[in-house]
């Protein structure tokens, strides 16, 4: 396999794409069709939960394929480590803060992805494409911060987390005194308007069918037309569900069915795909939200070594899989060592279809240069982590990571929970500044930041910069370029 770590000529040639001159920002695309663009994004996949990236006692051989036959990423962060503001991350460019969206928005909540905020749809609607969004939104419930409102011609799924309902644990009916008890039934959405009622965990085992078959019908649809589908599986994020299809086909338990089931999905998009001619101008993007949530045990992901996890800004809870497959274009067989994140696929399909990009400003950068085998680009040098409302937690530029004094979450030194029950966490765990080299520590357990002063106080401006832009609330420090998510009034 070929490896992105090495120089390479000054200029690169291939199918499709003209000549880049190294350090050019927007490579053009020589084909007068516009590709089709289908991101996959699923719900607390862990950095080693496929098998090309080392998972085990279960197989996902599509995503295998498709690693084989494209790139895959070895350092690519998720924009923070919750749902719903890793994906306000995804689809605007930004990080979560700069928009307002942090923590995971409960069905109650009054807030929403701002519908002045210009996100991918948008973005490429300007080239005239049709979009889709299938599966999880969690970006506000209320009309106006739904898909339609947002961009996307269509939408089909769940408008938030599918724990996010009244049933506990065990598929029972909660108990009235409980916090689940809070929560309203699960409403799946098609449009802007309620279809059906997830009531119980056989209905959430259709969940990953459901968004398939539809997934599979716009493509079909819009096989004339340049598209863009966002496929967001609400598994496998707890409750873990599967149709009988993949029931104990694992070695792994429900967890690896669960897995099983989102690689066939994936390899239902290739199928009809290539049925409607149409994989040799379509790229396809597989990662997930955030790491996994380690106290559910068995039914939770791997990090694949790497420290903490969920609502973590160790790389357990940021960095994850990343692969994307576009034939012509991306070699065959890389694999992407470089900093890359979730936030840099806008301004990356931007450049593709030669899209304007947001007036308002973003954080992403274009790694259009790592798609097409560059080994000399390095488009993004430095990576923020924020967390809870917001709080600046950890810096990073090239592999050195300096993470800050701060409270967290913690799953170390607690037993995990098993068959859909959480163990328990620590929330509030004091962490200690610690720098740490990712080259040689990516599981980030020694910190050698007296031996390190310069890289040290290097880090520390870049952080003083972050917080005068964006702020950070363990130092009480506001930001000046923060903008506001969109609100309801509560009346």
């Amino acid at each position: 396999m070929r490896v992105i770590q090495k120089k390479s000529l000054g200029l690169i040639m291939l199918a499709g794409i003209s000549s880049i001159a190294l350090g050019e920002s927007k490579p053009a695309i020589r084909s007068s069709k516009l590709p089709n663009v289908v991101l996959i994004f699923v719900d607390d996949m862990g950095y080693g939960d496929l098998i090309c990236y080392g998972a085990t006692q279960y197989k996902t051989p599509n995503l295998d394929r498709m690693a084989a036959q494209g790139a895959r990423f070895t350092s690519f962060m998720s924009a923070q480590a919750v749902c719903s503001a890793s994906r306000a991350g995804i689809l605007t460019g930004c990080y979560p803060n700069r928009v307002g969206i942090t923590g995971a928005l409960m069905p109650d909540a009054l807030i929403g992805l701002n519908p002045s905020e210009e996100i991918i749809p948008e973005v490429l609607k300007k080239q005239n494409y049709k979009t889709a969004a299938i599966g999880k939104w969690h970006l506000g419930y209320q009309h106006k911060f739904l898909p339609l409102q947002q961009g996307f011609d269509e939408y089909f799924g769940l408008p938030y987390s599918n724990d996010m309902w009244p049933v506990d644990y065990d598929g029972k009916p909660a108990a009235e005194n409980s916090n689940k008890a809070r929560y309203p039934v699960l409403p799946m959405i098609d449009g802007n308007e309620k279809v059906r009622e997830i009531r119980t965990l056989k209905d959430q085992s259709e969940l990953t069918t459901l968004y398939t078959e539809r997934a599979v019908r716009f493509i079909d649809a819009n096989k004339k037309n340049p598209f863009f589908l966002y496929l967001a599986h609400s598994m496998p994020h707890v409750p873990l569900a599967v149709s009988s299809r993949f029931k104990g086909k694992s070695e792994q338990g429900l967890f690896g069915d669960v897995i099983m089931e989102i690689d066939w999905s994936v390899g239902e998009i290739i199928k009809m795909l290539e049925k409607n001619g149409l994989s040799e101008n379509t790229l396809i993007i597989f990662t997930s939200d955030n790491g996994p949530w380690q106290n559910f045990g068995n039914n939770a992901g791997s990090t694949g070594g790497l420290r903490e996890g969920k609502g973590n800004s160790f790389e357990g809870g940021q960095r994850e899989p990343c692969i994307m497959k576009w034939p012509g274009h991306i070699p065959q067989g890389i694999i992407c060592n470089k900093l890359t994140s979730a936030i840099d696929i806008l301004p990356t399909l931007a450049a593709i279809t030669k899209a304007p990009l947001p007036e308002k400003r973003i954080d992403g950068v274009n790694i259009l240069p790592l798609l097409l085998g560059d080994e000399n680009a390095n488009p993004r040098e430095t990576f923020l982590y924020y967390y809870r409302k917001n709080s600046l937690e950890a810096v990073r530029k090239g592999n050195w990571k300096l993470v800050f004094a701060h409270p967290g979450r913690t799953y170390i030194g607690f037993k995990p929970g098993a068959d859909g029950y959480p163990g328990g966490t620590n929330e509030n765990f004091q962490f200690e500044e610690g720098l740490y080299d990712l080259r040689r520590d990516p599981g980030e357990r020694y910190d050698v930041k007296e031996y390190y002063p310069e890289v040290v106080a290097e880090l520390k401006k870049l952080a003083d910069e972050a917080r005068i832009d964006l702020g950070d609330d363990i130092q009480d420090i506001k930001g000046l370029n923060r903008r506001e998510p969109g609100r309801i009034s509560e009346n």
